[in-house]
């Protein structure tokens, strides 16, 4: 099935030294110890699988595999490679919180921080021995930020990434330990803080981290990706086109029909409208109140894993496949043959 790409991606994250042939992520070291390799610099990386994008300013930088990391400063027109990353590792999701300030996680638990928009990036932490990936970060500003990942691994920080703690949380009702994948985090416009991850897991925190609550989804299968709109909607989603939405905080969720069955891998409000990207090329787009959403098929079936707003309207996805754009979608231009 075509979910089990993301699940590859997602779970196993070692699709990077496998894809670069000899090239591997990770070298040893003089005290016999696994160390990173830094990025190296490609001739066309805008078509390496890429997994993460966000807007710096009006810059927009991307992350995947490799340790590559795409900036573009034309609304995505092109993209062109950064300076410096010191890791190799497959990097799986990145967040900003001014033009200038990011930090992009990965691979063998990395985290890695940028204080120039994305240009170069210094390496704040690495778990080598283990290898327990992170697969998404978040930060309410220059200091306080989390990052999420296999097993349950959640840390925070106070100082900027510095140092990072982790979190333990408590065990899922009906299990005895927390060991539930962690997909995404996300927050909300009134300061709620809100995690998606494997078994129907959203979790929920209304004091800035400090305790965490699981909510009842209504559903059983992995969320992959998550986002608040700016009106305050709520919206989970992830295998077989599976898509939940709340408009009470996450007190209740319901089922919003997609029109999809393969994975929705992420989410974002763009404009106003929800907008959804997935595995064979779907395309899922509505208003945030809406009863249904439309789903359109890209031509071209690529393997979505992000979306953003570029230039004009434009969608900037990113893909197994690197960098594509689009016209933004405004009703049944294509309907994909999953559609009801």
């Amino acid at each position: 099935m075509r979910w089990m790409i993301l699940a590859a991606v997602a779970l196993i994250v070692q699709t990077s030294s496998a894809l670069a042939g000899p090239f591997q992520p990770v070298q040893t070291g003089p005290d016999g110890h696994l160390v990173p390799v830094p990025a190296r610099h490609w001739e066309d990386p805008t078509h390496s699988m890429l997994l993460g994008v966000a807007r710096a300013g009006q810059r927009l930088v991307a992350v995947g595999e490799l340790g590559i990391v795409l900036l573009s400063d034309d609304g995505g027109k092109t993209f062109r490679q950064a300076k410096s990353v010191p890791v190799s590792s497959t990097l799986t999701a990145v967040n900003f919180v001014d033009a200038d300030h990011g930090w992009a996680v990965g691979q063998w638990g990395v985290i890695i921080a940028t204080m120039d928009g994305g240009e170069s990036w210094q390496l704040q932490r690495v778990d080598t021995p283990v290898d327990q990936p992170l697969f998404s970060v978040m930060f309410r500003n220059q200091n306080d930020g989390f990052a999420v990942g296999l097993w349950s691994l959640f840390l925070k920080t106070a100082d900027g990434g510095r140092n990072w703690t982790p979190i333990k949380l408590p065990p899922p009702p009906g299990s005895k330990r927390a060991d539930r994948n962690l997909m995404k985090i996300f927050g909300d416009p009134k300061g709620a803080l809100y995690v998606a991850g494997e078994q129907g897991t959203v979790l929920r925190s209304t004091d800035q981290g400090a305790t965490w609550r699981y909510l009842a989804s209504g559903y059983k299968g992995t969320f992959w990706t998550g986002v608040a709109a700016a009106d305050g909607s709520l919206f989970v989603a992830g295998l077989r086109g599976n898509l939940y939405r709340s408009l009470d905080g996450g007190d209740t969720w319901a089922s919003v029909p997609s029109g999809a069955t393969d994975s929705i891998t992420g989410l974002a409000d763009i404009g106003g409208m929800i907008v959804g990207v997935g595995l064979e090329g779907n395309v899922v787009t509505g208003e945030t109140t809406g009863s249904k959403l439309n789903d359109q098929l890209r031509p071209d079936k690529k393997d979505l894993t992000g979306v953003i707003g570029g230039e004009a309207g434009r969608l900037i996805f990113t893909s197994t496949d690197g960098i594509l754009g689009g016209a933004m979608p405004v009703g049944p231009v294509q309907t994909s043959r999953h559609a009801e």
